[in-house]
């Protein structure tokens, strides 16, 4: 049996997973900041994490997946003042909307969702560890501040010396630092701001810095180490360089084992991104694509690998993830009822070894997904009950085919009525040699983006386009 490899950026290298406690498995991933709607360099994000998550339990580990949300941050803030509403409003609302897309897309929800406003009481007590050892002090602008040069190993997950580094997207350079690479700790409250984002601390009313919220909801939830840290490459640094720096100089001990990064959405051959302007909301893809043709998309590419979002892609996804479902249709024209079934993959199985040993290495779903078109291809071959049920049960370990072919290829039942009298009609004329009426409503139901096939046993079947 093949040994799971995940690629360490800290290590720079594929490892073994070993985890810390034999059988379990513990893993957070920096979640959304919720102001605005989710876009589809998130999905990709959350996705990741969605089939890593899968593929840990399958492999028969107990996990525990937290994702958490951050729910106080300064574009929260500002977008709430804006608005004239309150934050909690904002935050809930966006939260809902982010939680609507996941489930569309097939993401499972992650064990535990922590949110920052919960825990900064354990913010303010990781920053008062850091302030006793020398890593933290209080600015003069009120600010609580983390010394980067004090802490030895920072710089070490994005592999540059601290002379390389610049201080990174978020790290406000201010008159209050000592260094242009230290970042905030605990910001000191302004007149100006909403009282719901005033915190009482023994250096005075303020809020948490972005970075220590993640150091404390990883430590509360799963310990002062534990292992796997995930995230979008943007991450890299500085937040995780911060986070390492924050509770490894607090507790004196690796935070996590592995950390994994997924690669960037890219558009036009840039970031896919807010501040470009370049970005597509799921809501906005999902108007136009069935939300499992979304997913297909995006397990297509490697999780660590860029991924090029166009139409034409997505056009292609869908016309692979038909070919997939189109492999079940002759099963299920046999009155074998797939839908739901709840059948284990036979891992011993030539087509499943081949997807095991593809997931061990790294999570690679593009080598996954061939053995499931080639045993896609048995299936066209043998319309084997046995093959469709390994088959059926082999794409849902990465959340694919959880659907009948009918519910996929036809859409809605009461579509299917209206389109089957017509193929009826159809069928009645060609009868009667009546031809040229059998092509005019090939053609009208073509016109409709209904695609008829007519097969050997003189049946027809239909699909959408």
């Amino acid at each position: 049996m093949s040994q799971l490899k995940i690629y360490n950026t800290l290590a720079r290298d594929k490892q073994v997973f070993v985890p810390i406690v034999p059988g379990k498995a513990g893993m957070y991933v920096c979640g959304m900041t919720v102001y605005d709607y989710c876009h589809i360099g998130h999905a990709r994000m959350m996705m990741a994490f969605d089939v890593i998550y899968r593929w840990l339990k399958a492999s028969g580990y107990q996990v525990t997946y937290v994702r958490n949300v951050t729910d106080i941050e300064d574009k929260i803030i500002k977008r709430a003042v804006e608005n004239g509403e309150s934050i909690h409003a904002l935050v809930s609302r966006f939260e809902t909307y982010m939680d609507e897309d996941t489930a569309a897309l097939g993401i499972l929800a992650p064990d535990v969702v922590p949110h920052a406003t919960q825990y900064v009481p354990q913010m303010l007590g990781i920053i008062e560890l850091l302030e006793q050892k020398g890593l933290a002090y209080r600015a003069a602008d009120g600010d609580v501040n983390y010394s980067v040069r004090n802490f030895e190993g920072y710089g070490k997950l994005s592999g540059k010396s601290l002379d390389d580094l610049r201080a990174g997207e978020r790290v406000d350079v201010n008159t209050g630092k000592r260094d242009p690479l230290d970042f905030v700790l605990w910001k000191s409250s302004k007149e100006s701001e909403p009282d719901e984002v005033k915190w009482d601390s023994k250096w005075g009313s303020g809020r948490p810095g972005w970075h220590i919220e993640c150091s404390a909801m990883s430590c509360a939830t799963l310990g002062e180490q534990f292992d796997i840290h995930g995230g979008g490459a943007d991450l890299q640094f500085p937040h995780h360089e911060n986070e390492i720096a924050q509770s490894e100089g607090a507790f004196g001990h690796p935070m996590a084992n592995f950390w994994l990064h997924n690669g960037f959405v890219r558009v036009d051959n840039e970031k896919m991104s807010k501040s470009l302007g370049n970005f597509f909301t799921i809501r906005d893809v999902l108007k136009k694509y069935d939300a499992e043709v979304v997913r297909f998309f995006i397990l297509r590419a490697h999780y660590r690998s860029p991924l090029n979002y166009s139409d034409a892609h997505l056009d292609d996804a869908k016309a692979a993830l038909t070919r997939l479902y189109t492999a079940l249709v002759d099963v299920e024209l046999a009155d074998v009822d797939l839908a739901g079934i709840d059948v284990a993959v036979d891992w011993e199985e030539a087509h499943a070894m081949r997807f095991r040993e593809a997931m061990d290495d790294d999570f690679n779903t593009p080598v996954a997904l061939a053995a499931l078109f080639d045993l896609a291809t048995e299936l066209n071959k043998s319309k084997s009950l046995a093959h469709a049920r390994q088959y059926k049960a082999l794409a849902g370990v990465i959340g694919l085919l959880e659907r009948t072919p009918q519910q996929f290829l036809q859409g809605s039942e009461d579509a299917g009525d209206a389109v089957q009298a017509r193929i009826d009609e159809r069928i009645a004329a060609k009868k009667v040699k009546n031809f040229a009426a059998s092509d005019k409503i090939r053609a009208d139901l073509l016109a409709e983006d209904i695609i008829l096939e007519d097969k050997p046993d003189g049946t027809t079947t239909w699909r959408r386009a």
